[in-house]
């Protein structure tokens, strides 16, 4: 684990966004709990619908209606609390401090202007005054990433393929120096050559810049070649986080231990990787009381159905379980190993 005093600490408290629906107000992150430590990569992992994205735009305060941070507080050191932030601090902490690549890279893209033009756009808002620096900078960190840096500039986003537009979102979201990171889904719909080349970049940029950087991803596997600590959510909370090793070594809570076995395997017995059970909640079937994933659980007891578990903290690492209040710690098992 890479940790650096240069790199700030973000600290999420008690955060909580719901979405209006014809039915009310529906928590689709509900009272999260999640430090990242300062020079460290996390990965946030889950299945589609479980808050990741709604979790990761409220590190820029950037919900939008129907949906609203309800309460709770993102505090980045340097920052202070984003959720206080409006107006010209909120767009200036968003590119300065907080760098963000979204999960379709085409859609956060110009269609009407080339690569270079929306660099220099970006760089004018920010008041960047060396803007010929800005675009070697940007040359350099293509060229790194395997393009040619001029090519690049003078493209739009069509004549790109998806994995080299998803390389100019993570260029775009370093370009003014950003210390706090957010990937989302950085690896979707691209090749396995690819992602493994992307990953292996955001690593190195990660080491090389003292970021403290945040990756959400549904794919275990991925996320496990980078990541130093992983946070599991299910329905809207963090069921499990620690130390990735410790995590994928050892998983405490039941759904970290479905996402693992659901892994491909290329190797070994294959008969021990079988799909969840079930569906993952959606906000309108989300149990207003007890366990959040319960009804796809196999250890399941009467009291899930009436009482939400309380997150349990042995060692650095919390799961959220009412099988683990009166259990032993868990054990390493070998398929997991």
């Amino acid at each position: 684990m890479t940790t650096d005093s240069t790199a700030p600490g973000v600290r999420i408290r008690d955060l909580t966004v719901v979405y209006k629906t014809p039915a009310g107000e529906l928590p689709a992150v509900s009272g999260v709990d999640l430090t990242l430590t300062p020079g460290t990569i996390t990965g946030i992992v889950g299945e589609s619908g479980s808050g990741k994205s709604t979790l990761a735009l409220s590190l820029l305060n950037a919900v939008q209606p129907p949906g609203r941070i309800a309460k709770g507080s993102v505090e980045i050191d340097g920052l202070g609390d984003v959720l206080t932030l409006g107006g010209e601090d909120l767009r200036r902490a968003r590119g300065r401090q907080v760098g963000y690549v979204f999960q379709a890279a085409q859609n956060s893209l110009n269609p009407l202007k080339s690569i270079g033009k929306q660099l220099l756009d970006l760089g004018r808002s920010h008041d960047v005054a060396d803007l010929r620096a800005l675009v070697r900078d940007a040359k350099d960190l293509l060229a790194r990433m395997g393009m040619d840096g001029a090519r690049v500039l003078d493209s739009h986003q069509h004549e790109l393929s998806g994995g080299m537009r998803q390389r100019v979102g993570i260029m775009l979201a370093l370009a003014l120096n950003a210390k706090v990171v957010v990937l989302d889904e950085p690896t979707t719909a691209l090749d396995m050559i690819t992602q493994a080349t992307i990953l292996r970049i955001i690593r190195e940029i990660h080491e090389e810049r003292s970021l403290t950087t945040l990756i959400i991803t549904h794919d275990v596997g991925a996320v496990a070649e980078v990541a130093d600590d992983l946070a599991v959510m299910y329905g809207g909370r963090v069921v499990e986080h620690g130390p990735i090793n410790e995590v994928i070594g050892a998983p405490a809570h039941p759904y970290t231990r479905g996402l693992i076995r659901a892994i491909p395997r290329l190797s070994g017995d294959i008969s021990l990787a079988r799909a969840l059970p079930g569906r993952p909640p959606t906000l309108g079937t989300l149990p207003v009381a007890g366990c959040v994933f319960r009804e796809r659980c196999d250890t399941r007891m009467e009291v899930c159905e009436t009482a939400e578990p309380a997150a349990v903290v042995r060692g650095g690492r919390t799961a959220a379980c009412h099988a683990l209040e009166h259990s032993p710690a868990p054990v390493r098992r070998k398929e997991y190993a």
